[in-house]
């Protein structure tokens, strides 16, 4: 493996997105990350569909995109923990590991011997990653815990949406699962830091990670803004709770984002718009009173805007240095010169479609070179590898483990 992290073995034991999220984070950088999965059926999202991959004459095959999206790079090996054997399999592969990575429910895993004190009776060194909706304390520890509800009971659902009063008002989610995508970033994060202290201490972890509390963690200035005001934010849709005008305006035919982030910027605006006068006015001169007279303040700007098409405003603004964009769709986003010209997408071999598309990891190093050699794996791909080359299993004890079941 290439990759900064190419010294580091990951078994992730961790379904759905948060935990899959992290390892595939960890594989792009480099490390060999070993994905448990149930025999026969594997991680649930294979079936989370359609769309699915098609294979090299069109058809359907098992993977659907969601399990795509977050396991580029990973060696899949099945095995059923339920088992004494396969229980054993897993301890010897976590004491060849560096990481351990796992999303079960508190407790889940101590019924199977696989527990964290388990785990470090036989790998004293593992920093072991576990990954729930609340946590491995509270009165909530053994509820389950699912993005969008934690959207909700984390505070997102209450900013995001269209503001009370106007047609459509009400909470919305985010397009995508954003507190699982935080929480495995908030793994890689930890992981990584929790490396660096065993590599001057000698002594591994237990890393209790939940879905909620990074939820609240990433509120970021939202939060701090009741922290400090004791007031609640409320949903602005598209705009900023902080800063005006910075929000989704219409056009002549359509809509643009507008992200005006200072005074200078909002005065070469208006002199584009030809409201100069509104730049002027003492009671839209600073962000500040812009932001206190934002109702008043934004009709007129939207007046101004529904004169001139779209791709006119993004002209002008942008050659006046007045930060605005478009609001793709998917395929406008990937059809994007900046974007292509980034390599945003990248492809790699796969046993049965052929080619698959991913998009890659955003980090560009300058002397470390990421692999994008290793497509998501098919259902078990790498089982008789890892058994192999890892566990030193021989062609007779592999047979075995499959005719009973066990991988």
């Amino acid at each position: 493996m290439a990759g900064p992290l190419a010294h580091l073995k990951v078994l992730d034991l961790s379904r759905i997105l948060a935990g899959p999220w992290a390892g595939q984070v960890f594989a792009d950088f480099g490390a060999e990350v070993i994905k448990v999965e149930r025999p026969e059926r594997g991680d649930d999202t294979r079936h989370w569909g359609p769309p699915y991959l098609k294979d090299e004459q069109g058809n359907d095959t098992a993977d659907a995109a969601y399990y795509l999206s977050a396991n580029r790079g990973k060696k899949s090996v099945t095995v059923d923990i339920t088992t004494e054997a396969g229980q054993e399999l897993i301890k010897q592969l976590a004491a060849r590991c560096d990481i351990l990575l796992e999303n079960y429910k508190v407790g889940g895993l101590k019924k199977y011997g696989l527990d964290y004190e388990s785990i470090r009776a036989i790998n004293p060194s593992v920093i072991y990653c576990s990954i729930t909706g609340f946590g491995q304390t509270g009165p909530y520890k053994n509820r389950a815990g699912y993005d969008a509800m934690i959207q909700g009971m984390g505070g997102l659902m209450s900013i995001t949406g269209v503001p009370e009063g106007h047609p459509g008002a009400g909470p919305q989610k985010v397009g995508v699962a954003v507190a699982d995508l935080m929480t495995g970033m908030y793994a890689v994060s930890s992981v990584l830091a929790a490396v660096v202290h065993r590599q001057q201490t000698g002594v591994g972890q237990h890393i209790d990670l939940a879905l909620l509390d990074t939820q609240v963690a990433w509120l970021a200035n939202q939060a701090q803004n009741y922290l400090t005001s004791g007031k609640s934010p409320e949903r602005q849709g598209t705009g900023h709770p902080n800063i005006v005008p910075y929000q989704a305006v219409p056009s002549k035919d359509g809509y643009f984002m507008l992200a005006v982030g200072n005074d200078d910027q909002f005065k070469r605006f208006c002199k584009i718009a030809d409201i100069e006068q509104l730049a002027d006015n003492p009671a839209y001169a600073t962000n500040s009173a812009r932001v206190v007279s934002r109702e008043e303040l934004i009709p007129q700007i939207e007046e101004a805007t529904r004169q001139q098409c779209s791709a006119w405003w993004l002209e002008k603004l942008s050659d006046a240095h007045v930060p605005c964009g478009p609001i793709n769709t998917l395929e406008e986003v990937f059809a994007d010169p900046q974007v292509q010209a980034r390599g945003m997408v990248v492809e790699q071999d796969h046993p049965e479609a052929g080619r698959v598309k991913t998009v890659r990891n955003p980090v560009i190093f300058s002397e470390s070179v990421l692999d994008y050699q290793q497509a998501p794996p098919v259902l078990g791909q790498h089982t008789d590898e890892v058994l192999r080359n890892l566990l030193g299993k021989d062609e007779e004890q592999v047979s075995e483990l499959r005719q009973n079941g066990i991988v």
